[in-house]
């Protein structure tokens, strides 16, 4: 079964023939890491094994490295230093871009010693970029394939993993069609530390997609489930009961309530350039 999935925010990317999850490439890069390496940068030797161990190590000076990272896709460049020079001063309004034939293009980035201490921590959304703050606002966007008008949205916010806990930076994905809270269904919501896990987020935000095309929304077998406002009816006849009111204590539908107090509402401040409280704080 053909799925086609559209996407409605950011930049167009290249999914596999014969599986829509999977991202084979993109049409464009953001270049959030710009650096230079040199046999005198603390963990050297260990941060060129990436190369060393393909017979790629063949600059003794050191390298010029470029961090590339998409919505969904990053890449790691390493060439020759005196390009990194020029990339930077031409780069004065943010528009320059570099011959990656000159050097080695790795697919992700990389990791561990010496990598961990010298890369920066960096989001989708940045401030010195327009962002709300570091790590808050849309990464991604897919339209609903079933439900005219809704969308998967993949977003970063801060949020904590239970009330009143350490505020944390988080990324995961809303369906507006089934406002299903990724927070109850594990393994949705991910701690945003790097490109891996912002492509794991729309990822399953693609699964969520395909599941819908293929089952239907609210279909036994479908992933994108209609709520169930049964819960929220009862909360409010409860409380209408013990405080003696007419009025409902909570939204009456999943719907309304996520509009209120869910991911929903969280996605119309992060639209509206507002910089949202902390989920669940």
């Amino acid at each position: 079964m053909a799925i086609r999935i559209t996407n409605t925010y950011g930049t167009p990317h290249h999914v596999s023939e014969t599986n829509s999850a999977h991202v084979t490439g993109c049409d464009a890069f953001r270049l959030p890491v710009v650096g230079i390496l040199t046999p005198d940068t603390p963990g050297y030797e260990r941060m060129v094994e990436v190369l060393r161990d393909n017979g790629r190590d063949t600059r003794p000076e050191g390298y010029g490295l470029i961090l590339l990272e998409s919505e969904e896709f990053s890449a790691t460049y390493f060439g020759p230093i005196e390009q990194i020079v020029q990339y930077r001063r031409e780069n004065t309004d943010g528009k320059a871009t570099f011959d990656p034939s000159q050097g080695v293009m790795c697919a992700q980035w990389p990791g561990g010693p010496g990598w961990d201490d010298f890369l920066p921590r960096v989001f989708w959304n940045m401030r010195a970029r327009g962002a709300v703050a570091d790590g808050v606002g849309l990464v991604t966007a897919f339209a609903h394939p079933e439900a005219a008008g809704a969308e998967v949205i993949v977003y970063e916010y801060e949020g904590t993993w239970r009330p009143g806990g350490k505020p944390e930076h988080m990324v995961t994905y809303h369906c507006t069609a089934c406002h299903l809270d990724t927070f109850h269904d594990c393994g949705h919501v991910h701690e945003n530390t790097g490109p891996d896990r912002r492509r794991w987020a729309a990822r399953q935000a693609r699964e969520h997609i395909i599941s819908a095309a293929r089952h239907g929304v609210g279909a036994r077998n479908s992933a994108c489930r209609l709520p169930d406002d049964g819960m929220l009816r009862a909360v409010n006849d409860a409380a209408r009961s013990m405080w003696g009111t007419t009025g409902n204590a909570l939204p009456d539908t999943q719907a309304a309530f996520c509009a209120v107090k869910g991911p929903c509402s969280i996605i119309r401040e992060l639209r509206t350039g507002i910089r949202p409280p902390v989920y669940r704080a």
